[in-house]
């Protein structure tokens, strides 16, 4: 095999997002590309999240999360929410937030706002089901940002095998 295997799995098509999570007063946002549609009815939408990251357990308290999809011109918004943990990385951010609490980016090309319906253990991640509440279409003619248009941002390609 002459590609990578980081190379091989951007050819996997995602989306990149980011994701929002409130807790009572307390609100948090990351960058994820692991979501999807899963079910019509009702309308329902998975996401994957690493259990040790900061946000799991403000979703777990507050049951809710937004899902703000980024335009390809965004890169450096989804570097923001992707880089390490800082104390408000909302604070430089034009955001409000959703009927359900969770944050909403006002630059967003769209947005969904989901209440948290289960959680499912997916090997070093965690998936979570959102049922869809909610959801606004900001930017219309906008291009989304796709995972592959990331490079190698979020490192992931350190975290592969070499191989099968």
């Amino acid at each position: 095999m002459s590609e990578s295997m980081a190379e091989l799995f951007r050819c996997v098509t995602s989306g990149v997002y980011v994701v929002g999570v409130a807790s009572a007063e307390r609100h948090n946002a990351f960058t994820a590309a692991w979501v999807s549609l899963v079910s019509f009815q009702p309308l329902l939408i998975t996401l994957s999240i690493n259990p040790r990251h900061s946000s799991y357990q403000l979703l777990k308290s507050g049951g809710v999360f937004s899902l703000n999809v980024l335009r390809r011109d965004q890169m450096a918004l989804a570097e923001h929410f992707g880089g390490p943990n800082k104390n408000d990385k909302l604070s430089a951010i034009d955001w409000r937030p959703g009927k359900t609490g969770a944050p909403l980016l006002n630059d967003a090309m769209a947005h969904f706002e989901c209440e948290m319906t289960a959680e499912h253990p997916a090997g070093d991640h965690v998936l979570i089901i959102g049922r869809v509440v909610g959801g606004t279409l900001l930017q219309p003619d906008a291009i989304p940002l796709s995972y592959r248009d990331t490079g190698d941002m979020d490192g992931a390609s350190a975290l592969f095998p070499a191989r099968f």
